[in-house]
């Protein structure tokens, strides 16, 4: 009986062969399309991120999983939220090449900011705001805002800070940095969130308070607000996984190696200065020193009429070589708004000149698939210069849209 069953079995599989191999492959594609069409809030997790980029505005990126802003997770289960940070993330196609001129940037001026945030009790996220306000440089925006920070000057008048036509400590890092730190966490007090006090620091404590008593609402992913401050915090999102997570936008790069912060000796003056040029005598360097080191400085003299303590940082290696440093503490014209919401390389793309003493030093804006060679002959000089001037191993180092200081004894002007 078994033999006869198992024969009637076999040739019921032999000439039903094709339908029963059609309804398997039918059976397996309805499970995957369960599978994937399953909505994330399921208990099922998935290891691929919940979001992607469907306005395809630049391809083969997602929204990365679990994201966070100091600690207070981010809302992603909401279409209005995610179309929010897709625009934040996928708007720019060009996160590749500003990615090599942040990075460079990040590693000199990180040392300074983080300390000072940690001490001060506002969350490492925060640093995020100075890149996002200034590219960490001493910008100066058309509406009067200065610094890493962008301070306005009623805001760093009320904090302590000196702003004036002779002096502007707004473009001293690490005062402006103690200031924003203290304007973070009055609003924190206020609000007891940090990502309220985010957008408080671009729309200011009272417009937020405004915005929340009016709509009714106790959150900012609730809350309908002009499109700076309505994009802000997706904004501080898309550097910090640019910078926590380079992969994630494709940028090849090892983890963030910081610079050390430069020694200084500081010298405290409370009387004028009639000639900055004598001071620098008098301390053992020349002028230029001087006003690369006090950018709040703003002219070639110093007015005290009421005798204020100023402190002036003098580097204790006179002779190292700082003009990597130069191009973000001099001070230079924010982008216009809609070019600073998006990352973009310095000068538009171009090299700037700065005349000294010996020569002339040409900060050149290093594009993809430039050769140091090449480099070497536009300008007179040689690979291992660049090198050493630059504090570079070899030419793996370079990251395009880097800033290079090149040193000549005549100007040169060259074209990208």
């Amino acid at each position: 009986m078994i033999t006869r069953y198992s024969q009637s079995f076999i040739n019921y599989l032999k000439s039903n062969y094709w339908r029963i191999i059609i309804a398997l492959v039918l059976v397996f594609a309805l499970h995957i399309t369960v599978k994937y069409l399953k909505s994330p809030n399921d208990s099922v997790t998935f290891n691929y991120p919940s979001y992607t980029n469907y306005n395809f505005s630049a391809f083969g990126l997602n929204i990365p999983r679990n994201l966070s802003f100091c600690g207070e997770k981010i809302p992603t289960n909401d279409y209005a939220l995610r179309d929010n940070l897709e625009k934040e993330f996928f708007k720019n196609k060009q996160w590749k090449r500003s990615a090599g001129y942040l990075y460079s940037k990040a590693q000199k001026w990180f040392p300074y900011i983080e300390p000072i945030l940690k001490q001060e009790g506002v969350p490492d996220d925060f640093k995020y705001v100075a890149v996002i306000e200034s590219h960490l440089s001493n910008a100066r925006s058309s509406q009067g805002a200065a610094g890493f920070w962008q301070l306005v000057p009623a805001t760093a008048r009320n904090y302590g800070l000196i702003v004036n036509d002779n002096v502007d400590e707004r473009l001293d890092v690490e005062k402006s940095t103690r200031v924003a730190c203290k304007l973070i966490k009055d609003a924190y007090k206020i609000f007891n969130n940090w990502t309220l006090s985010a957008a408080a620091y671009n729309l200011g404590i009272g417009g937020i308070q405004r915005a929340l008593a009016k709509q009714k609402s106790d959150n900012y992913y609730d809350l309908l607000l002009n499109k700076e401050t309505g994009s802000f915090v997706y904004r501080i999102l898309a550097y910090k996984t640019l910078f926590s997570d380079p992969k994630h936008f494709g940028v090849k790069r090892k983890s963030m190696k910081y610079l050390p912060k430069i020694p200084v000796k500081v010298i405290k003056v409370d009387s004028a200065i009639s000639d900055i040029s004598n001071f620098a005598k008098a301390v053992k360097c020349n002028a230029a020193i001087v006003k690369l080191f006090n950018p709040w400085l703003l002219n070639d003299y110093l007015d005290n009429p009421n005798g204020h303590t100023f402190e002036f940082k003098i580097p204790k290696k006179l002779n190292a070589d700082y003009s990597n440093y130069y191009a973000d503490l001099l001070e230079q014209n924010k982008p216009d708004e809609e070019e600073s919401d998006t990352l973009t390389s310095t000068e538009n793309g171009t090299n700037k000149e700065i005349k000294t003493e010996e020569g002339v030093e040409i900060l050149h804006n290093f594009s993809d698939g430039e050769k140091l060679k090449e480099l070497a002959e536009i300008y007179g000089v040689t690979v291992v210069n660049i090198l050493n001037w630059n504090n570079l191993k070899s030419e793996k180092d370079i990251q395009p849209g880097q800033l290079l200081t090149i040193r000549t004894k005549k100007e040169i002007k060259s074209e990208k």
